[in-house]
């Protein structure tokens, strides 16, 4: 990834952050004044969207580090463990929400709901449509997995801040108040989904789940005449730093040149029909037939 990806992220990931704490602070301000259990838990979870940016910012800083003895491959993989820190930080408030939500049960509150602050909760669910859309965007075209990642959680930003709008009008329509720590926990909900998901992602890049399709990258190689057999075929990695290594047996009177430019074809190829990021590394063996 070139050091322009790396400053388009972080302009992307200072957008969002400053967009993430603005609504964050509106919805947290107007849940306290109203006494809503679910507006302020929805605001805390939009105030975790801000501080997940901030990892972001310090993970893509720490991948954009150039290679050097120590880390041959690069550190690019520090932007993996922002995303696993952001997890962690999700399971946390997702606690903390149960919690209040319970307490909340035992005495309950009813929420002092005015058509001021319905309006404040649209206008920001309109923010973070436009934050999730932008982000997934750019995450999509920079091939950025703290961007992508960032961009599920706030996608569930979304459908919480919905969850939340329609509990706060069911109470203005005189429902009981229970409905609202019942609608904080729903957002307890999506924030420990969107938490999951993205521990998942990260974690099968640093435990090097396979990346690629065997068989695909196996038909791929054999489509060269020159290629008898391919195996032991392994793939690692995310979308923008993907690694393949596998054997490939040629016929033995091949030379080094050819058998080099062979290797150079294949890996073209595979760049063109999978992915232009991936790094291909072959094991000749000549080939005997039985």
């Amino acid at each position: 990834m070139s050091a322009d990806v790396f400053k388009r992220i972080k302009q992307v990931l200072w957008i969002i952050l400053i967009a993430n704490i603005a609504v964050a602070a509106l919805k947290i301000i107007i849940g306290e004044i109203i006494n809503s259990a679910s507006m302020t838990a929805d605001g805390f979870h939009s105030l975790t969207d801000g501080s997940s940016n901030i990892v972001g910012l310090i993970g893509i800083q720490l991948a954009s580090r150039p290679v050097d003895n120590d880390h041959p491959y690069g550190h690019r993989k520090f932007e993996t463990l922002a995303g696993l820190f952001i997890a962690g930080m999700l399971f946390a408030i997702g606690g903390k929400i149960i919690v209040d939500a319970f307490k909340r049960f035992i005495s309950p509150v009813t929420p002092s709901i005015t058509i001021e602050s319905l309006i404040a909760l649209v206008a920001t669910l309109c923010v973070n449509i436009f934050v999730c859309g932008f982000e997934h965007k750019e995450g999509k075209r920079l091939g950025s997995q703290i961007l992508m990642s960032d961009s599920m959680h706030t996608r569930s930003d979304i459908y919480v801040s919905s969850g939340v709008l329609i509990s706060l009008i069911c109470v203005k329509l005189g429902l009981p108040p229970v409905i609202d720590p019942i609608a904080s926990l729903v957002v307890t909900g999506f924030i420990i989904h969107a938490a999951y998901e993205i521990f998942r992602n990260t974690s099968d890049v640093l435990l090097d789940k396979a990346a690629l399709d065997t068989e695909r990258i196996k038909s791929i190689a054999m489509s060269f005449d020159k290629v008898k057999d391919a195996h032991n075929i392994r793939s690692r990695g995310c979308e923008n730093d993907l690694h393949v290594d596998m054997h490939i047996m040629t016929e033995p009177s091949m030379s080094v040149e050819e058998s080099h430019s062979l290797i150079h074809e294949i890996e073209e190829k595979i760049k063109r029909e999978i992915n232009i990021n991936v790094q291909v590394i072959a094991h000749l063996e000549p080939y005997e037939k039985e």
